[in-house]
C-alpha cells in the first residue's frame, strides 16, 4: 500500500484525467477554522483515504469536496466535469446517515434514488453487488443495522457517478459486508472511477493513497506553516469568493 509521507501533498498520475483537484483548502465550521492549506487531487481510477484523529476535519473535508459545504478559502474544481454539470452530476456523497425512506422497500428505495436515471440493469446490479437480492422487497425498517448500511452503499452503483466521497462506509458492517464493501470500490476503480474515503476501521484497497489530516487542522498550523503548500499549475481550479454563489 502507497502512504504519503505526513506533510507531503497527495500527487495524482499526471497523464490521468483529474476526477477533483484541491488547492490551499480551509474549512471553518461556527466560525472555528477546522483545517487550512491544504492540497489534494484524484485521478481516474485511483482511492484515497483520509485519516486522522476524531476532530480534526475527516468528515468536514467530505462535505466540502461534494460541494455540501463551502469552503473557507482555497481552490476547488471538478475537471472531468463538463462544464454545464453540477457536483450532484458528477460524485456521490455517502455520509454516517443511511438516509433512506424506512416505509419503502429496498428496491424501492433505489428506485426513489435513481430517478429518472432509473436503470434496471444497474439496480440488479446494485442488489447483487451487496447481497441484497432476497431482501429487495422487504420494507427498509425492518433491515439490520448492517443490512441498512449495504443498501445505502447501494445507491453508489444504482446510478452511475464517476467520483465516490465516503464518510467511514464501513461503519455497521460485518467482515464478508466489509468485503462487498471493498470489491464494489476496485471494481468502480477498474472502470475509471475514483474514490476518496474515511475510516476507523481496516479497509484493504489496492495501490491506495493516504492523506494524514491531522498536519492542516488548527492543532498544527505552526508545523503546517514550516513546510508550505505544495505548488502545482494544473488548471481546472475555481477561486471561491465571498460574493460568489456555492452552486
Amino acid at each position: 500500500m502507497l502512504q504519503d509521507t505526513q506533510n507531503s501533498q497527495p500527487e495524482s498520475g499526471k497523464d490521468q484525467p483529474l476526477l477533483i483537484v484541491a488547492r490551499n483548502l480551509a474549512c471553518q465550521r461556527g466560525g472555528r477554522t477546522i483545517f487550512t492549506g491544504l492540497d489534494l487531487d484524484l485521478a481516474d481510477g485511483e482511492a484515497l483515504l483520509v485519516r486522522g484523529p476524531n476532530g480534526c476535519g475527516k468528515s468536514s473535508l467530505l462535505r466540502v469536496l461534494s460541494g455540501l459545504l463551502r469552503p473557507a478559502g482555497g481552490t476547488l474544481g471538478w475537471p472531468a466535469a463538463p462544464e454545464e454539470e453540477t457536483a450532484a452530476l458528477h460524485l456521490h456523497y455517502l455520509g454516517h446517515q443511511n438516509a433512506f425512506k424506512s416505509v419503502f422497500t429496498v428496491r424501492e428505495n433505489l428506485a426513489s434514488w435513481a430517478g429518472a436515471e432509473r436503470n434496471p440493469e444497474r439496480e440488479e446490479l446494485a442488489l447483487a453487488t451487496f447481497q441484497l437480492e432476497k431482501l429487495a422487497d422487504t420494507p427498509a425498517h425492518l433491515l439490520s443495522s448492517g443490512q441498512g448500511r449495504r443498501l445505502a452503499l447501494a445507491r453508489l452503483l444504482a446510478v452511475h457517478r464517476p467520483l465516490w466521497l465516503l464518510d467511514e462506509p464501513s461503519v455497521g458492517l460485518d467482515v464478508a459486508s466489509v468485503k462487498l464493501l471493498e470489491q464494489a470500490v476496485e471494481t468502480h476503480r477498474q472502470n475509471g472511477g475514483g474514490v476518496i474515503l474515511t475510516t476507523h476501521t481496516p479497509v484493504e484497497l489496492e495501490q491506495s493513497r493516504i492523506l494524514d489530516l491531522a498536519p492542516y487542522s488548527k492543532t498544527d498550523l505552526q508545523r503546517k506553516a514550516s513546510t508550505g503548500p505544495g505548488e502545482d499549475s494544473r488548471s481546472g481550479k475555481t477561486e471561491w469568493k465571498d460574493e460568489d454563489p456555492w452552486f
